[in-house]
């Protein structure tokens, strides 16, 4: 692990110590997972990353209509009845 210093306020550091005993976790835990998340959802993803799981998913659908890649937007409005 890396040890490293942030600052909070003291209105962030109290509701964080809240929450910490109140999920029995320590405030670095709560921290770790909270970045964790926001990587996750970032754009600032590995393109390799985002390469190999794309590259796994493809072809992974069988059957449908051909023309699927092509009029996705009529299937999804005739689907959603718009």
């Amino acid at each position: 692990m890396f040890r490293t210093q942030i600052q909070l306020t003291a209105e962030q550091a109290r509701a964080l110590k809240r929450l910490a005993s109140k999920e029995g976790k320590s405030v670095a835990e709560l921290v770790r997972l909270s970045v964790d998340a926001m990587l996750r959802n970032s754009e600032l993803r590995d393109p390799s990353e985002q390469r190999q799981k794309a590259l796994a998913v493809a072809g992974a659908l069988v059957g449908g209509p051909e023309d699927l890649s092509t009029q996705h937007d009529d299937y999804l409005d005739e689907a959603i009845g718009s």
